[in-house]
């Protein structure tokens, strides 16, 4: 199994430690940064770890930067990802679980790295269990990425959002 694994500077040895964990049972790590700790952008290893799983050249995902936030946004504006932000085990099962997740993310200056590496080690062996429910909460998420439409933020935003209604572009 692959696991694509990225960070932003600061917690590059969180990261260096879970992927040392990873190798240790067996994984094959995708490493892609940063590896140092000078300034980056945390969107930028989101995203490359999106790719590799949204393409199918790693299996899962792994992000962290300080809190978390922002590195597992940038992961999920990848088509295709299920990213979940996580801090416990009963979280990070859950997310395979029910809905499929694909990439988790941490806060690696709120989670410690000995539990990250226990969620992950849980997350890795948990199935996916599809459901009828949850196949059709699934489909909604992906829908997302197909009927996602930019609005211009302009003073008619309201009138914008009223023409897309009406245009069926909203519904459940």
């Amino acid at each position: 199994m692959k696991i694509a694994i990225g960070c932003d500077h600061i917690v590059t040895d969180t990261k260096i430690k879970v992927a040392d964990f990873l190798r240790s049972l067996n994984y094959e790590v995708i490493d892609v940064g940063t590896y140092g700790y000078t300034r980056t952008h945390y969107p930028i290893f989101g995203q490359k770890v999106g790719k590799l799983v949204a393409t199918g050249e790693a299996d899962y995902g792994i992000v962290i930067c300080g809190t978390g936030v922002g590195i597992t946004t940038a992961a999920n504006k990848i088509k295709g990802i299920r990213a979940a932000l996580v801090r416990d085990m009963t979280t990070a099962i859950y997310a395979k679980k029910e809905l499929n997740a694909n990439v988790l993310g941490f806060g690696g200056k709120i989670t410690g790295e000995f539990l990250i590496c226990d969620i992950v080690d849980a997350f890795l062996k948990q199935d996916y269990l599809p459901s009828k429910e949850n196949q059709k909460l699934i489909a909604k998420l992906n829908a997302l990425e197909e009927n996602y439409v930019s609005i211009e933020t302009t003073e008619d935003i309201f009138e914008q959002y009223l023409e897309k209604w009406k245009q069926g572009v909203y519904h459940d």
